[in-house]
């Protein structure tokens, strides 16, 4: 029981939180996925009421079903013309899910107006709800999968209510069959089950990608962070033509930390670096562990502006000395840095790292504890 309540807890809180970053980006290219699998299932559902139709469905039903697909299709075209510019609408995910479960509805609603056995008991139409908030796992945002199984649950049963309350007697038809009160709860808590397997699902792979992206000593983000989005940020910025600058900072003499103190509190000094330095970003400069004790940061800034916001920083760290214990001579810390600016030294984050890890190279040379941004 502990473990479950545990693990509840977790899915609470990553409910709370906004997910990864990297996710995100992984989430942009599934909703882009999910756009084009989303034409191309509603260019094939549109066989559906023309073969029921030709093999002697209902008319009604026919033209309700084409009524349904149509507007599914023109909505993903939408959908897919909206994802492929995923960083202006970070809102997308959760219209076009919703609309998704939405249309689903609207289907069942056009169904039940001529046959109200269709619009409950319609197992292929109903099918899609399912379908719906699986295709969710692929935006890798627990709140957008708990989002469409809420929506689905609420709609379904308020049709379902409506449906059963409007009738009188029995909800039955030869080709639907009888209409039951247990068979729509169970359909309900169907859909509980698959949107909570859902949101399980996307919060294992956010727990695995904050396991495999964060530092374990100091929470930041690691080199598959550096790897994976540091690009798309740069892209971003050429997309936007703006400016995005990067400095590598790396301690001065903290190897001496770890000889005289010991590794235990040499990892106590690296967090208060950490520390020190998060306190002074906001959440736009990005501040990757590149190394033991060497650090990337991530601005979106000119060259001259980037130098003045690591001067800044230097200022701070040699001004908040690090104390081991209440008994120890506080110590001064101090770093070097190196920047590069992108589109001035390179255009691609393996020209900018050379740039920036020379320069620092020659501020450990100029004597540490300064600041380079020109060869």
């Amino acid at each position: 029981m502990n473990t479950v309540k545990q693990s509840l807890d977790d899915l609470s809180r990553g409910l709370r939180e906004r997910p990864d970053e990297i996710m995100l980006e992984i989430g942009a290219g599934g909703e882009l996925l999910v756009a084009r699998i989303r034409v191309a299932a509603a260019s094939l559902l549109l066989l559906l009421p023309i073969t029921n139709l030709i093999f002697g469905g209902s008319f009604y039903e026919s033209i309700a079903g084409a009524l349904g697909v149509l507007g599914a299709f023109f909505l993903s075209l939408l959908w897919l013309r909206l994802s492929k510019h995923h960083r202006l609408y970070r809102w997308l995910p959760f219209v076009s899910a919703a609309c998704d479960v939405s249309m689903v509805s609207v289907v069942l609603c056009l169904l039940s107006l001529n046959n109200p056995s269709a619009g409950l008991n319609s197992v292929v139409v109903w099918s899609c709800y399912p379908l719906v908030i699986l295709a969710t796992a692929l935006r890798n945002d627990v709140r957008v999968c708990l989002l469409a199984g809420i929506l689905a649950i609420v709609q379904f049963s308020l049709l379902s209510i409506f449906i059963m309350q409007q009738s009188h007697g029995a909800v039955v038809s030869s080709d639907y069959g009888i209409v039951s009160v247990s068979n729509q709860i169970q359909r309900v808590v169907l859909l509980v089950a698959i949107s909570m397997l859902a949101a399980v699902i996307v919060y294992r792979m956010q727990l695995l990608v904050q396991l495999t992206g964060t530092d374990g000593l100091t929470g930041l983000p690691n080199r598959l962070y550096l790897n994976h989005r540091v690009p798309h940020l740069l892209q971003q910025a050429k997309a936007d033509n703006a400016t995005l600058s990067i400095a590598i900072i790396d301690m001065d003499l903290f190897k001496r930390i770890n000889d005289d103190l010991g590794h235990l509190l040499g990892d106590k000094a690296l967090r208060h670096v950490v520390g020190t330095l998060r306190q002074e970003l906001n959440a736009e400069e990005p501040l990757i562990r590149i190394g033991g004790e060497e650090f990337l940061l991530v601005m979106r800034m000119p060259m001259g502006s980037a130098w003045e916001r690591i001067e800044f920083l230097r200022k701070k760290m040699n001004e908040k000395t690090f104390q081991a214990d209440a008994n120890s001579v506080p110590r001064v810390l101090s770093f070097s840095a190196g920047i590069a600016c992108c589109p001035q030294d390179a255009s691609d984050i393996s020209g900018l790292l050379k740039h920036a890890d020379r320069r620092l190279r020659a501020a450990k040379l100029q004597g540490r504890n300064r600041v380079v941004a020109r060869d």
